[in-house]
């Protein structure tokens, strides 16, 4: 895979990744997924973990019986996947560009991580790229943050943390004429009893629910349901999917 389609910001991350987001992250979805996918699902069928980060869902995922592939742009989220489920298998691929045979009976991207796409014909080919990994009468369940979400408390949003050999803390703000967001972040970790300081901006883009409706069909699929966090899964918090 050309250097150019790596996301090799998101290695300096992989740590809070793995030890805080991801189990968090994994276990408020898990209800939805069970809901909305697994029991359709037949025994020890094959799931495709797409932007699967440091592997905790295709960890719960694997433990009841399922057959995991998990797909990340970072060597270093997939690093900690591999340690976490250690019976899926991992990929070193991009969502827009990764090609697989039809053999999946669902793809499940969660926390977002399709908002990193920026362009809207990219995320279409992230769509094309799914439908062809999916076997007949296949499901896809993703979460996505629409533009309204990025409109509202999103924006100029602070989050950090602090634990005893490092603290983060990062800052969004949402430009509403480019629909692009900026996700800056500051890093601080103790290395060789020394702190170093990491600096990184993660840029998300906000699309309207036509948009992705429209991308959806154009490729293919079927029959499609939106759900609202706030109001669909209001037990879990948690995103909804299309």
């Amino acid at each position: 895979m050309p250097v150019e389609n790596c996301y090799s910001g998101y290695d300096t991350f992989a740590r809070i990744v793995n030890e805080s987001w991801g189990p968090q992250v994994s276990e408020s979805v898990l209800p939805d997924i069970e809901q909305l996918i697994l029991q359709y699902l037949p025994e020890k069928a094959h799931i495709l973990a797409l932007c699967c980060g440091a592997g905790h869902l295709a960890q719960k995922l694997q433990k009841k019986g399922y057959q995991v592939t998990g797909i990340d742009n970072s060597a270093e989220m997939l690093r900690y996947a591999r340690e976490n489920a250690t019976d899926s298998e991992f990929i070193f691929d991009d969502a827009r560009f990764f090609k697989l045979l039809s053999t999946f009976h669902a793809v499940v991207s969660t926390n977002y991580g399709l908002n990193h796409v920026i362009k809207l014909e990219e995320l279409l080919c992230v769509f094309q790229n799914v439908y062809e990994s999916l076997l007949a009468n296949g499901l896809f369940m993703f979460d996505l943050s629409l533009e309204q979400r990025y409109q509202s408390s999103w924006n100029n949003s602070m989050l950090g943390d602090i634990k005893d050999d490092y603290a983060w803390a990062l800052k969004r703000s949402y430009d509403l004429e480019e629909k692009i967001g900026e996700i800056n972040i500051t890093i601080f970790q103790l290395m060789n009893k020394n702190w170093q300081r990491l600096d990184n901006t993660w840029l998300v883009r906000g699309y309207s629910n036509e948009e992705v409706l429209l991308a959806l069909k154009k490729v293919g699929f079927g029959e499609i349901n939106v759900y609202n966090t706030e109001h669909d899964f209001a037990e879990t918090g948690e995103a909804g999917t299309v």
